[in-house]
């Protein structure tokens, strides 16, 4: 089973910047599509961003041009850099890959002040 560890989760005001990293256990991370996902208070989690084992990325219209998603195959390792952060995008934030869950690791709190 493949353990995730999330982590750079911080308190920022408006418009920082904050990158997030997931460190994957186990070999199999770069045979499998991986994404980001959030989750806010009284809120469903959501997919935020995915990159493909080629490295094909994609991501929700609300991050398209502020959020990048990379992978870094080589060190097991998935990547979320966050620029011009909003309020909206307070939330728990959490890797795995794409589809076929693996467990869920604890998360990263993201929190933007205004």
């Amino acid at each position: 089973q493949v353990r995730l560890v999330e982590s750079g989760g911080a308190l920022v005001q408006a418009g920082g910047s904050l990158r997030l990293s997931c460190a994957a256990s186990g070999s199999i991370f770069g045979f499998n599509n991986m994404a980001w996902f959030r989750q806010a208070p009284g809120k469903q989690r959501e997919l935020v961003a995915s990159i493909t084992v080629n490295s094909i990325t994609n991501y929700d219209d609300s991050v398209k041009g502020r959020f990048t998603i990379s992978r870094d195959n080589a060190k097991n390792t998935l990547y979320l850099q966050m620029n011009s952060l909003k309020p909206d995008d307070t939330a728990v934030y959490y890797c795995n890959r794409l589809v076929a869950f693996w467990s869920w690791g604890q998360g990263t709190q993201v929190t933007v002040s205004a």
